[in-house]
């Protein structure tokens, strides 16, 4: 099984080394980064995308649920909060934290963290598989809808806004994980907000910096972001 990608958060010295320390018991997670304030989280983060992220709550910049709120449309990682303060531990399980560990660190009660986050990856990866139709649930109807009739998708949060036509549709996902499900189905991520199909693209207008306006068979403008254009890069190299 591939190891688990760690980031450790936290503005003290000892505090990373206290779970680095007790990590290192740990053969199936990776170290991947330490951070000592939340933007520097924020950062490592989106550039490492791990799969775990052991995080302080109370730092000089961004706190730990600012942090988590900045990444949130582009990567959302398994959360274990590691905090000196009781007080945030409601606001830390509606935020789905795997755990809320008090400082010092009791080694048992880390070792039952851990294994809440291997049952999640083992849950992810049946959760990975592509999407062959979406749910979509109102108050009045549970409704299908396939990949094949969503002209693009945007973020809106913990919340996706799917557009297909002249409906719109809000599910309980983030942006990376329907890019990641649907990719099979031709959808490519133009912006950190947004994912198009690609049978729904009418037009690439260049833009500044290798980026591009793209413009939907509806008549939608979405301009594509330099760190996701590559992608429509290699559509039009293609053809």
């Amino acid at each position: 099984m591939t190891p688990t990608r760690a980031v450790i958060v936290d503005d003290e010295a000892l505090a990373r080394e206290r779970v680095r320390t007790l990590l290192a018991g740990a053969s199936s997670i990776t170290v991947v980064a330490e951070c000592s304030g939340g933007r520097e989280a924020v950062e490592k983060i989106l550039a490492e995308r791990p799969d775990l992220v052991l995080l302080d709550v109370q730092m000089p910049d961004l706190d730990g649920f600012e942090v988590l709120e900045a990444v949130a449309s582009e990567w959302l990682p398994a959360v274990i909060f590691v905090t000196a303060y009781d007080e945030y531990a409601i606001k830390a399980f509606d935020v789905h934290a795997i755990d809320y560990l008090l400082k010092p660190i009791e080694p048992e009660r880390f070792r039952k963290a851990l294994a809440r986050v291997q049952k999640r990856d083992l849950i992810a990866m049946l959760d990975e598989r592509p999407i062959d139709r979406l749910v979509i649930r109102t108050r009045s109807k549970v409704s299908f809808l396939k990949p094949s009739e969503i002209d693009w998708i945007e973020a809106d949060g913990k919340h996706a806004i799917l557009h297909a036509g002249r409906e719109t549709h809000v599910v309980r996902h983030t942006l990376t994980r329907l890019e990641q499900r649907l990719a099979s189905h031709g959808f490519v991520r133009v912006h950190r907000s947004a994912i198009v199909n690609v049978d729904r693209i009418k037009e690439l207008e260049p833009w500044f910096h290798g980026e591009f306006v793209v413009i939907l068979k509806d008549g939608t403008k979405l301009t594509s972001s330099a760190a996701h254009s590559q992608a429509l890069h290699r559509i039009i190299d293609a053809s």
